[in-house]
Formats: structure tokens, C-alpha cells, sequence
């Protein structure tokens, strides 16, 4: 892939509309973040707390990720 190639590709938008950008990301990692956490609080009040810790973990590691790339993204 020539260099012309490429900058068109990353001007060009979806199909959906949405403007695609290499650092360019969407609050999945948030939104799975609520997840986990909604799971690990359902899993405590069942009394599964091995399900609760382990979906709070991937909750934690989730949000860390996230403001991880907003950090970089706002740096950028």
C-alpha cells in the first residue's frame, strides 16, 4: 500500500457515516467496563463470589484501559 492509498483510506468515511481515524475509539472498553461491574454486583448478591471477583477484575483492568486511551488520544 502506497502512501496516496493510505491517506485516502484513512480520510475515507464508513458506510455508516462515521469518520474512521486510526486513534480514533468508541467507549467500548467503558460500556464493557459497566458489564463486568453490573455482572459482579448481580454475582455478590447470589452469593458467587469467586464470578463477583473475577468481574470486577476485568471491570477494573477495563476502565484502566480506557482512560489509558483517552489519555493518549487527548495527548495526540
Amino acid at each position: 500500500m502506497d502512501g496516496t492509498t493510505l491517506m485516502r483510506s484513512v480520510g475515507h468515511r464508513a458506510s455508516s457515516g462515521i469518520d474512521v481515524s486510526p486513534l480514533q475509539f468508541s467507549g467500548d472498553f467503558l460500556e464493557l467496563a459497566v458489564v463486568f461491574f453490573v455482572i459482579a454486583i448481580v454475582a455478590a448478591i447470589f452469593g458467587a463470589r469467586g464470578v463477583a471477583g473475577v468481574s470486577m477484575a476485568a471491570a477494573k483492568w477495563l476502565v484502566i484501559v480506557f482512560l489509558v486511551l483517552a489519555i493518549i488520544s487527548v495527548l495526540l
